[in-house]
This record gives structure tokens, sequence and C-alpha cells, in this order.
């Protein structure tokens, strides 16, 4: 059975990398309340629908692209249950077409490994190399479920927070389409 711990309000006692810690002191910094989880590893969208009963949230799918070059980077975060068409994705935003980033860049930039993917990866990108691209379908959900950086823990925060004061603080400016 797929672990899922009791729902707390506050960071977890210890962390397990860099980015998760980054996250948890950035929301306690910019006073964004939470609902997080800890649980077994989960990978897939599959493994995130007991978590999203458990927490009454939409997971989002976030997503770790790049130009065949590997010099253009996007982070797209879309509704979990959506399903990714490149070409869809590329002609909504006006460029060539993507692939999925290599999970070496993925760990070096955004400092998560596959599975762990988070708009928290902003943290990381001091010299904004990843455009963040948000599904305009997210930005009418009241809640947002995504990774705390790690395959094991998983929070829900008001989507307008992320929007309006995380990307904002992080200086990332996100462009939003229609997919």
């Amino acid at each position: 059975m797929f672990f899922i711990s009791d729902i707390y309000t506050s960071a977890p006692s210890e962390y397990t990398t860099v980015l998760q810690e980054k996250t948890y002191r950035t929301l306690q910094e910019l006073q964004i309340s939470f609902e997080r989880v800890d649980t077994d590893e989960a990978i897939t969208m599959e493994d995130c629908v007991q978590i999203n009963k458990k927490m009454n949230m939409k997971m989002v799918k976030t997503l770790f692209l790049c130009n065949r070059q590997q010099t253009a980077f996007y982070l797209f975060i879309t509704a979990g249950d959506k399903s990714f068409k490149a070409k869809e994705f590329s002609n909504a935003l006006g460029v060539s077409r993507v692939s999925f980033a290599p999970s070496d860049l993925m760990e070096n930039m955004l400092g998560t490994k596959i599975g762990a993917a988070t708009v928290f990866g902003a943290l990381l990108d001091k010299q904004n190399e990843i455009q963040i691209v948000l599904d305009k379908d997210i930005t009418y959900e009241e809640w947002y479920g995504c990774s705390d950086g790690t395959t094991t823990g998983y929070m829900k925060i008001k989507t307008e927070e992320i929007i309006h004061r995380f990307l904002p603080f992080v200086k990332h400016i996100p462009s939003i389409v229609e997919v």
C-alpha cells in the first residue's frame, strides 16, 4: 500500500536536498502557507492520485523541456491529467520543437531528479536560463499541488501565491499558454 503521512503545515525537520530546504525557507520568508505530506517515492502522475485525494487538490504536471541545441529551457506546468504534445506546446509559445531535457541537465539546473520537477526549481535558476510556462488551465485552479523538490514530499499551496508572490520573488515572470 502506498504510504502517505498525515497532513502537516510546517517544514520537515530534516531536508534531503538543497532545493527542498530552499523551498521551505523561501515559503517561510514570504509567509506563504502550505499543507504538505510525506510519501513513498512517487514518480508518475498515477502515483499522485492518492496524494490528490488525501490533500483534496489536483497535482500539476511539471515538465523540463529544451530545444534540440539545449540552449533554450522551459519549465512547463500543466494539469496532471493532461497529455503533453510537444508540437502544440511549441506552436503556443512560438518556438521550435522541444523535447524533454536530459536528466543530468535537470539535476544541474533544477536540483531535482526525474519525477520531482517543481516550480521551486526556479530558486536555483539565478541566471534566468529557464522560462516558466504555465498552462492557462492551472491558473483557474484554487490550489496548486506539487513536489517540494523530492519524490517523497508533496505540497498544496494557493495557486495565486505561486503566480503573484513566489514567481515574482524569484524574478521569473511566467508565460501563460493555451494548449
